[in-house]
């Protein structure tokens, strides 16, 4: 029995001991600085909705998300004024150059796919589906001040004036509809009313019964009791936009995938690497809900392991290429 006190004090010196010896981790620093972004509007809504909830988790960090079109986010990007450049196209050969102009390195991750909607004003009672060839016949530039009116693209259709609202021209969205439809990126007519804002052209159409628009498909998603979408005839039947079809490959020529572009420099800044990290996680989530195609998981993987090794240039370089399938994303990473 005289034992028990001196076991007792011998125990409480070894815990003693034990505890000085392994200190309980610290907390870690709570996260603090600024992540600059901005580009694409169509990737517009997934990244302010990662932005959003990563600053939920992270409120020591100001994440801003500007829209100046794809190619205006990449104009800033390129001479190292952002960190992150949404993009609803690859980069371009004379992007890629001007980077290395500026000594700005970059990583390229997709981080999903869309779909281009044709809307038109829902009073619009006599255009259901319509072809690549029409298509082609309203938007590419011998149109220009001469196909003005609705019945001579359609005879069918009515004696009435033809407005059209699309994307502007620093806009991924102009560079990728004019190649799938015309056949040469930023080929087009200019005699439209055109916005870097996708709410611009939802403003337009739905106010005017003769009009007639293009942008990202989560637009309309997000519109559609304003809106009337129009189904795409690209040689196997008409199609309309949606996740499914978009996901299965059966949209053509109007799919696509998006991507944001990382500054390897931001990179090495705990907030940046924290911020893509988590946008990776979040991704497959949030696009959808926001309206967006989430890419395989295995893409994301692939993604997060590009990013965490800083593997820089592109795999996608030259600008928008035309049927670029969601299987495509994982063969070429």
């Amino acid at each position: 029995m005289r034992l028990i006190p001196a076991l007792v004090a011998g125990l409480g010196l070894l815990l003693l001991t034990a505890c000085r010896a392994s200190p309980p981790p610290e907390t870690p620093v709570p996260l603090t600085g600024r992540v600059e972004v901005d580009g694409s509007s169509t990737v517009f809504p997934i990244t302010e909705a990662v932005a959003e909830e990563f600053q939920k988790r992270y409120p020591g960090v100001k994440v801003t998300v500007g829209i100046s079109g794809t190619g205006g986010g990449f104009k800033r990007f390129t001479a190292g004024e952002t960190d992150i450049s949404n993009a609803s196209r690859p980069i371009t050969q004379a992007e890629m150059e001007r980077a290395k102009q500026h000594g700005v390195d970059f990583i390229e991750l997709p981080v999903a796919f869309d779909g281009l909607a044709v809307v038109v004003n829902p009073q619009n009672t006599w255009l259901e589906c319509i072809t690549v060839e029409k298509l082609k016949k309203i938007w590419e530039p011998s149109a220009q001040g001469v196909v003005t009116r609705w019945n001579q693209v359609d005879t069918q259709w009515p004696n009435a004036p033809l407005r059209l609202y699309g994307a502007g021209t620093d806009s991924g969205t102009f560079d990728y509809f004019t190649e799938a439809i015309v056949g040469n990126a930023r080929s087009s007519r200019g005699d439209y009313t055109a916005s870097e804002d996708d709410n611009v052209i939802v403003q337009g159409v739905a106010g005017d019964r003769y009009a007639l628009g293009y942008f990202g498909l989560a637009y309309y998603e997000e519109n559609r009791d304003r809106l009337k979408v129009v189904a795409v005839d690209g040689g196997q039947g008409c199609v309309y936009p949606s996740q499914e079809t978009v996901m299965a490959g059966k949209y053509q020529p109007l799919s696509r995938p998006l991507f944001i572009y990382v500054s390897a420099s931001s990179a090495q800044r705990p907030e940046v690497d924290a911020f893509v990290r988590f946008y990776l996680q979040e991704a497959p989530r949030l696009a959808k809900e926001v309206g967006y195609i989430p890419l395989p998981s295995r893409a994301y993987d692939l993604a997060l392991q590009r990013f965490v090794q800083r593997k820089t240039g592109s795999i996608f370089a030259g600008g928008p290429q035309v049927g670029v399938r969601i299987d495509d994303i994982l063969a070429r990473e």
